[in-house]
């Protein structure tokens, strides 16, 4: 099969993952990627004038596309030639190089800024597959880069691409002594400090805009859950009731928040108007309830329970309150994340003395597991196109970062070069 053909052939099912932030507190390391991953050129886009760029766009999108796991970049020191216009381009070349497609470009400045223009070529066929332009301030390149990388992505797979999107998380000293929320590229690069704290902060979740996140803070003596506006800064404590909240989600509209309430001392899921303030309690159980995620379309919620003895996941619908318990396979199943489609949810999976991350299909059920190299998984979160799994791994006595495709196939690594990262959560696509 031609890489080509395999390109149509993988539309369904292509996964993507971050790219490399070399300033980032997040340092990417790729540990196994598709063995079919075709072979792409992503030359060094040329310059107008002799002004030195604050971010390299070409080599953002190269990282970008590598390390997806789908694509084989070829390095720039390999390359026989650069061109940057078509009429420069000699296929024969870039054949004998085994390279399937060619990436070229410029940059020009403008004034605002710089407009980055680029061809996406087809080497076996020898002809233009598209171009595109863009145009960005000088701050707003590396937004230039990850938009071009999700563009090529989107045009070449099908699949909408993800690397313009955002992650936040949470950071440790060593001692456990400093909490961190942190908000910052797909890649790990530009990261920004959200909140900080001397007690814990868990539970970090976005909201469907990506403009605001929740969070549970035990600033003030107790789990309480707080919103925060990323562009301000601005705090507004959302839920401090008597007893314990916490597990914040979001529903599909922003208009209601599913949380967690131990009103009576037995934690319990509730609903929250964001509008009118007005609550409703969904579950009414002697076990634990918690955990709970909204289903794509608004009408149901699932949620961790220990009504059968130990931790499984469970389906409620919110007109009638009805239950119905969605795990069977094995004794602990918990902290369940819901693709967009609606079609799989992941969760953390006990296998033997350890805990992974699977995937499970809504419709029949089958379970896939996803990891197995580390002994505790946890807190998954799934990417916005339903195709790439971040979670946190225990590691050498400390917690990390890593992610795995929804098949299984495509993993890498995020450890921090200090201190614990752990409660990743995957921003929606921002618009």
């Amino acid at each position: 099969m031609t890489a080509r053909a395999l390109i149509l052939n993988i539309v369904a099912s292509i996964a993507i993952i971050f790219s490399k932030g070399a300033y980032s507190e997040l340092l990417i390391e790729i540990t196994e990627g598709k063995e079919s991953a075709i072979p792409i050129a992503v030359v060094p886009f040329a310059l107008s004038g002799n002004n030195e760029l604050p971010e390299d766009v070409s080599a953002i999108v190269a990282n970008d596309l590598a390390s997806s796991g789908y694509f084989s970049v070829m390095p720039a020191a390999n390359m026989i030639s650069r061109p940057s216009e078509l009429s420069q381009v000699v296929y024969p070349d870039w054949s004998r190089l085994q390279q399937d497609f060619v990436v070229i470009g410029r940059i020009n400045t403008s004034p605002t800024g710089y407009a980055v223009e680029f061809h996406v070529l087809d080497v076996h066929q020898q002809v233009e597959v598209f171009r595109h332009r863009v145009k960005g301030k000088a701050s707003q390149l590396r937004d230039v880069a990850h938009y071009i990388s999700d563009f090529i992505f989107n045009k070449l797979t099908g699949v909408r691409g993800v690397f313009s999107t955002k992650l936040i998380y949470v950071t440790t000293n060593p001692q456990r002594t400093r909490f961190n929320l942190n908000y910052a590229d797909a890649d790990g690069a530009r990261e920004q400090l959200i909140f900080k704290s001397d007690d814990p902060i868990i539970s970090p979740a976005w909201s469907p805009d990506g403009k605001t996140v929740a969070y549970v803070s035990f600033e003030n003596g107790k789990s309480e859950i707080f919103f925060q506006t990323l562009a301000t800064g601005k705090r507004e404590k959302i839920a401090a009731f008597r007893g314990s909240n916490s597990a914040p989600a979001f529903s599909p509209d922003g208009k209601k928040l599913a949380f967690v309430r131990s009103q009576l001392g037995n934690p319990d899921v509730w609903i929250l108007d964001l509008e009118t303030r007005q609550l409703e309690r969904i579950t009414r159980h002697y076990g634990i309830d918690t955990e709970p995620q909204w289903m794509p379309d608004g009408e149901s919620l699932i949620f961790t329970s220990s009504r059968a003895g130990g931790p499984q996941i469970y389906q409620v619908s919110l007109a009638d309150k009805k239950v119905k318990r969605l795990t069977f396979e094995g004794r602990y199943n918990a902290r369940a994340r819901i693709t967009a489609d609606g079609r799989k949810m992941v969760y953390v999976h006990q296998s033997a003395d350890r805990f992974h991350i699977a995937s499970q299909e809504i419709r029949t059920g089958r379970v896939h597991i996803l990891t197995s190299e580390t002994e505790l998984d946890e807190s998954p979160s799934v990417a916005p196109n339903g195709s790439m799994v971040v979670y946190a791994a225990s590691e050498a006595d400390r917690s990390i970062l890593a992610a795995v495709s929804v098949d299984g196939e495509v993993k890498f690594r995020l450890p921090s070069r200090y201190g614990d990262v752990r409660e990743p959560a995957w921003s929606p696509i921002l618009q």
